[in-house]
């Protein structure tokens, strides 16, 4: 008799015969310039928080997490709204940026917005020199637009964005959900990543006065990953 259990089935959540495939309705909130659909996950009452991965499409490691966390769950989010991929052409393609090659996370309007090439480390351990787009102008890629746009129209109180693979809770100012995070998943919380983040999609939030966190998973297996932080995720973001 297999005594494997796994995390989070022994507090409510869905038996793991059921986290296969999802239960929920996702639906469109937009398109890329080529026509894929992106999708997200709508709560069914006021939104307080959109949680979203996949905006650089090499990083599938918070897609995954964040697709077995909603997995877990009984019921629709009431508050919390889900992007499980902002950039579905470049995970697909595995790449940082989009299908054209622009780093999704350099073309947010900010204020700090630069059109210079985005510098990169294919690898942690590699220098800053694989070469990415920001964008022809601030805010040129589809993927940009449809994003803001729904922002716009959820109006959430707070925005959660998942990325990989430094291993920390990165927000300018702690709040409840920076100071949560951090203790529920044993991640320091730092004020900034340690460089310049021009036209990024929190120098974005922070031009409007919109709490965004940013949450970055250790450089683990997604095995690991997923053993290690999918039930608390589930219990601090949707209970």
């Amino acid at each position: 008799m297999n005594s494997f259990v796994y995390p989070g089935v022994a507090q409510g959540f869905r038996p793991i015969s059921e986290q296969g495939t999802h239960q929920f309705q996702f639906v469109p909130y937009g398109t890329t310039e080529r026509g894929t659909i992106l999708e997200y996950l709508p709560c069914t009452q006021e939104c307080w928080l959109l949680v979203f991965a996949g905006l650089h499409g090499e990083e599938a490691e918070g897609t995954m997490i964040l697709s077995r966390t909603l997995r877990l769950l009984r019921h629709q989010p009431e508050h919390t709204a889900v992007i499980l991929c902002a950039n579905p052409e470049g995970m697909a393609l595995g790449t940082r940026g989009n299908r054209n090659g622009v780093d999704l996370n350099r073309n947010f309007p900010a204020s700090n917005w630069k059109s210079a090439p985005v510098e990169c480390r294919i690898i942690l351990e590699a220098p800053r020199v694989t070469r990415l787009s920001p964008g022809k102008t601030a805010g040129s890629e589809a993927e940009t637009q449809c994003l803001m746009n729904l922002i716009e129209k959820l109006n959430p109180r707070e925005i959660l964005s998942l990325h990989a693979p430094l291993g920390f809770v990165d927000c300018p100012q702690p709040t409840p959900l920076t100071q949560n995070l951090s203790a529920a998943l044993g991640l320091p919380w730092v004020q900034s990543p340690g460089y310049e983040t021009p036209g990024s999609f929190g120098s974005w939030c922070e031009d409007r006065h919109l709490p965004c966190v940013t949450l970055e998973f250790p450089r683990e297996s997604a095995e690991t990953l997923a053993i290690r932080y999918v039930t608390p995720l589930a219990s601090l973001l949707f209970e």
